[in-house]
């Protein structure tokens, strides 16, 4: 993968459900994008042993974590602590593109 890219050469949108793009991954470091057609849902979910971060890039959704939730627009900046439920609806009527970042542990699925 290369050191210097662009977020939008990765953006891809199904009509079916959400998807997912890793930008740059290594052991260490997994940073992707999700892509979410109005209505579409990540599932809460947790990673165990993982903080996550996600960074709304265009359109805006509901977002939880743990027992909290916020719609959350442009430039807006969640954390997902290790071991907290959380997820993602895009509430909006525009597509919604989220960056993600994870530290991958022993590996780089989940996201």
């Amino acid at each position: 993968m290369p050191n210097f890219t662009h977020y939008q050469n990765y953006v891809n949108f199904k009509s079916e459900k959400f998807t997912k793009a890793s930008l740059f991954q290594s052991e260490r470091l997994l940073l992707g994008l999700n892509c979410f057609e109005p209505g579409q849902t990540q599932a809460v979910h947790d990673h165990a042993d993982q903080d996550k971060f996600y960074l709304v890039l265009e359109g805006e959704g509901e977002f939880v974590v743990g027992d909290e939730t916020q719609t959350v627009g442009v430039g807006g900046v969640v954390l997902a602590p290790a071991g907290v439920p959380h997820g993602v609806k895009n509430t909006g009527t525009a597509r919604l593109i989220i960056f993600m970042g994870i530290a991958p542990g022993v590996s780089a699925h989940g996201h």
